[in-house]
């Protein structure tokens, strides 16, 4: 077995041997965003992919050479497009990204045109869906996360009125906003105001425009700096009612950066419990610590299961070893454990898993759902103890 690493704008992870490849050698590629806006997301999810990857290669005692290589978008979804044509012209039997949906828009057609597959580990918006037949995430669609917090805020917060907040120049910002709009008002909510703001807007601004509204809770559709600067601004107005928001916002660093005023958000995510007592879950946990001295996040998670996804169709072999066919092995997978729950796509790309909501308390996330049940079971409990006592008094 041959390892290799370099530094610089391609990065070759690692030759690992592979039974189901037999003895042609197989590329995959990631395209990250391992700098600039979005790195918050890319860095994690390479950990993930690269730690996946390491793991194929260690667990494998089959002939066969995989490769995978790791190139840089630095934010800028037509440099990943670029980046992209480069693995497919490359060879790479499929490649990893966009991690945001401004990449994935653009990294689609080249993979239309190459007919190779595209698996996107966080990319989201609705307008992805079904966009092609080599395209698939393993990430939720907003549809689901944007429906998930309407019902939330109307059903169970009880809220009758709200304002959105969604950064304009962002799909991933306007697709969530659009999502939780109709589906909001679906369910009898008043949206007083939809404000749409572009890049470098006065924040202070547009929250003293929110609070003259005095609604009942505020939605927040945006990127996590934008997010947190938001949060940050609302709690310093003195604003009293519920503020809900979307898992851009899930990362410990930028969950931490946004402080006290964290407290009580309300955001929706895909379900990853990093406590679970799943073996795969603890497998996944107790290896990304001993490597990277550090808990994973939900995005660790997803470029973690992106890695083995593809490990998985590949070992399925469902295209016949012809490359343009690949996406039949990703297509055909049936309840392939993820770390981040089952995994299986649709007839339109899209893995069929399904939001949570979660707070943040003291800086970490909670599901909501578990947490109430928790305290009630909690306070049961304290309630018969007390009966008790009375009763043998």
């Amino acid at each position: 077995m041959l390892r290799a690493l370099a530094i610089g704008f391609l990065s070759v992870l690692a030759t690992a041997m592979v039974g189901c490849a037999g003895e042609r050698t197989v590329q995959f590629g990631a395209v990250l965003p391992l700098t600039g806006e979005a790195q918050i997301y890319g860095q994690p999810i390479q950990r993930g992919i690269e730690l996946a990857f390491d793991e194929i290669v260690a667990g494998d005692e089959d002939e066969g050479t995989i490769t995978l290589s790791v190139l840089d978008s630095a934010s800028d979804p037509e440099k990943a497009a670029a980046l992209t044509a480069q693995l497919y012209e490359d060879g790479a039997l499929a490649v990893i990204g966009g991690v945001t949906t401004a990449e994935a828009l653009a990294m689609v057609p080249v993979a239309d045109r190459a007919e190779r597959v595209l698996l996107s580990p966080s990319a989201s918006s609705p307008e992805l869906t079904g966009i092609s037949k080599y395209f698939y995430r393993v990430f939720i669609s907003d549809a689901r996360e944007g429906a998930t917090m309407a019902t939330f805020a109307t059903q169970k917060r009880k809220v009758g009125s709200v304002v959105i907040l969604a950064k304009s120049d962002n799909p991933y910002a306007m697709g969530n906003q659009q999502v939780f709009q109709s589906e909001f008002e679906r369910q009898g909510g008043q949206v007083l105001d939809l404000i749409e703001f572009p890049s470098g807007s006065d924040l202070e601004g547009l929250v003293q425009r929110v609070l003259t509204l005095d609604p009942e809770a505020v939605y927040l559709a945006a990127y996590a700096a934008d997010t947190a600067a938001l949060i940050r601004q609302v709690d310093a107005e003195g604003y009293k009612g519920d503020i809900y928001t979307t898992s851009a916002f899930s990362t410990p660093d930028i969950i931490a950066e946004a402080g006290q005023a964290a407290n009580e958000v309300f955001l929706t995510q895909a379900v990853f419990e990093a406590d679970s007592e799943a073996p795969e879950v603890q497998s996944f946990v107790g290896h990304f610590r001993e490597r990277f001295n550090s808990a994973p996040d939900l995005y660790a998670a997803h470029g973690y299961d992106a890695m083995k996804t593809l490990a998985a169709a590949l070992e399925r072999g469902q295209s016949g070893g012809a490359p343009s066919e690949f996406w039949a092995s990703i297509r055909s997978l049936r309840d392939f454990s993820g770390v981040t729950g089952s995994i299986q796509f649709d007839e339109r790309g899209d893995v069929q898993k399904f939001p949570r909501v979660y707070v943040v308390a003291d800086g970490q996330l909670l599901d909501f759902e578990a947490e109430v049940e928790k305290r009630r079971r909690e306070l049961m409990e304290r309630l018969r103890k007390l009966e008790e006592r009375q009763s043998n008094g």
